[in-house]
């Protein structure tokens, strides 16, 4: 059977040389193939679309200008801003200039990406209308800066240059590209930060494109299929499993720019979304409202779809066939999902009933998992074999083993193979406490793998509780038995020592209650010191009832709610030092 990689085959010595083709290579192959196809659009501020013809287009341009600026091979060059169609050019421009791309999350304040901008010493910055202004003066201090708003100076797409230019200028005047190579650095991510420390992720074209295609032999992708971009599209997990992935086949990419449930409606159902990529709470958003609508239906309805979506899910899982798209057409039609080839959760635990319900709707639904370090995708559950409490199936040439495995086979997570990073920019020393000395990356992660080669996850190391009885409590477990309780907007659970002389610690939770559901009482109902009302008597209840359901040692014995939400990062996970600051200065 051939991988999914063996395509390479037809291209290498021609296209490119070596093992793997570096991204400009990739997109060059795709253009090559399907150059009148198109490859990216977007419907905010307004609607339009490229092909991949119009797209080198641009590409070329914004590259001529970059060397023009005297941007050389190795130079690292910043890119911040929402998704949009100017980011995905300003990505493909600036590798194609032979540089190094440095994506910024958008969402930093002002003084934190001024910061990562002098650290990763960029010397171009591509930067939205929102942070224009804010980011363009001394005090940031990069060679140039372009906009990726019309309304603003330099606009992306209306820089001169390219091959117009080239054809009118001297070729002793028009400087050169170096290309890079497959080991060359391609991007410089820095991580989310939800232990507070923030690291540049160096990843090589090797460890991207390797991984895209790693991928494909868990998941199959096809040409006409048409990916969501609807997640921060500086985060690793929308760069390889939206951006690279569709270009590796000449798929199309839809930008979305707010992740606001009916614009993402619209946009599904206007741009005939078939690959749906997005986290946990997104997904159980999702599928709340689906449920909710057919509640409102009646009893009678409500039993009678449930007891077919539990057939659907049995014909599936047993024969393989998928019949809930035609069982259940007219309830994706609603939710804008009848279009939906597959939807694939990441960055996040998600809940196995979520995971579930969608398969029995007649959606192909998976998770997969992956740090930033990896590229980041390092398993994947099969549509055709999942496993629903599994985060996914290791993908081929990569090495997941478990350090120092309990009686259970549970210890920290260890990767190797071609996905994982280079090291940390500009810092060697957490480079070398991350790698094991026969060269494994230590995620942090903790869980065990099966016997047919499947990954569950039970914590993250660090926020791991000791109990009095000496167990291991992983709070993201404990987390997880609360994402479908409509009343809760978030909860964090940690340790607190309740015995000084043993540090042994119970657990307690934070609770940020849902202001949809309680509206003005859950903003109102923040207790005093041994008074509380409704909400804290209602979450109370909730808290009771998960921990029936838990072992006794992992039992919440204490809570407190929250009056304003955790902080996140852009792929919704809460930043858990936050609350262990919190906790030190009070």
């Amino acid at each position: 059977m051939k991988a999914p990689w063996d395509v390479l085959d037809i291209y290498r010595g021609k296209q490119f040389d070596g093992e793997w083709p570096t991204i400009p290579q990739l997109f060059s192959i795709t253009l090559s193939r399907l150059g009148d196809k198109r490859a990216f659009s977007q419907f905010e501020p307004e609607p339009f679309s490229l092909t991949y013809r119009e797209i080198e287009g641009y590409v070329s341009r914004v590259k001529n200008h970059l060397l023009k600026l005297g941007v050389k091979k190795g130079d690292k060059i910043a890119l911040t801003g929402k998704n949009s169609v100017e980011w995905a050019v300003a990505y493909l421009s600036i590798l194609f200039s032979g540089a190094v791309v440095v994506p910024l999350d958008y969402q930093l304040k002002t003084e934190e990406l001024e910061k990562l901008i002098r650290f990763s010493d960029s010397r171009v910055l591509f930067v939205d209308e929102e942070r224009y202004d804010s980011l363009g003066g001394e005090k940031t201090a990069p060679g140039a800066v372009i906009s990726l708003s019309k309304t603003k100076p330099d606009y992306i797409l209306d820089l001169e240059g390219g091959t117009d230019i080239e054809a009118a200028m001297p070729a002793a005047s028009m400087p050169a590209a170096s290309m890079p190579k497959e080991d060359d650095i391609a991007a410089v991510l820095f991580t989310s930060g939800t232990t507070g420390n923030e690291k540049g992720v160096m990843l090589s074209h090797r460890n991207l494109i390797s991984d895209t295609f790693y991928a494909q032999a868990n998941l199959t992708i096809l040409t006409d299929d048409v990916f969501y971009a609807i997640l921060p599209i500086h985060h690793s997990y929308t760069m390889t499993a939206v951006l690279l992935e569709a270009l590796s086949v000449g798929a199309e990419v839809v930008f979305g720019k707010r992740l606001a449930t009916p614009q993402i409606m619209k946009e599904l159902k206007e741009g005939n979304i078939t690959m749906l990529l997005g986290v946990p709470m997104l997904f159980n958003k999702m599928l709340k409202g689906i449920i909710r609508g057919i509640r409102e239906k009646g009893v009678l309805f409500y039993g009678l779809i449930r007891a077919m979506m539990k057939v659907s899910g049995l014909i599936k899982k047993v024969f393989k066939v998928n019949p809930g798209k035609k069982m259940f057409g007219f309830i994706l039609k609603r939710a804008s999902l009848e279009n939906i080839r597959i939807c694939i959760s990441g960055a996040g635990p998600l809940p196995p009933s979520t995971f579930r319900q969608f398969n029995q709707l007649g959606i192909d639904f998976i998770q997969g998992y992956g740090l930033t370090e990896t590229s980041p995708i390092v398993t994947l559950n099969p549509k055709e074999h999942y496993k629903e409490t599994s985060v996914g199936k290791v993908l081929p040439n990569i090495d997941i083993r478990i350090l120092d495995p309990d009686e259970n086979g549970v210890g920290e997570v260890l990767a190797k193979g071609q996905v994982v990073m280079q090291g940390y920019y500009k810092n060697s020393e957490a480079t070398k406490e991350v790698f094991t000395e026969d060269g494994y990356l230590m995620t942090g992660d903790v869980g065990y793998l099966d016997d047919d080669g499947y990954l569950y996850l039970t914590g993250r190391k660090k926020s791991m509780i000791v109990t009095e009885g000496g167990k291991n409590v992983y709070p993201e477990e404990i987390e997880n038995a609360f994402q479908l309780y409509d009343e809760i907007e978030q909860i964090l659970v940690k340790g607190y020592v309740k015995d000084e002389k043993s540090r042994a610690e119970n657990i307690e939770a934070y609770v940020y209650p849902s202001i949809e559901y309680f509206g003005e009482k859950a903003r109102n109902d923040i207790p005093e010191e041994g008074r509380g009302g409704y909400v804290t008597e209602r979450i109370g209840e909730i808290i009771a009832e998960v921990n029936l359901h838990l072992k006794p040692y992992q039992r919440i014995s204490r809570f407190k709610l929250l009056a304003e939400p955790l902080e996140m990062t852009t792929t919704k996970k809460i930043k858990r030092y936050k609350i262990a600051l919190g906790a030190e200065n009070e």
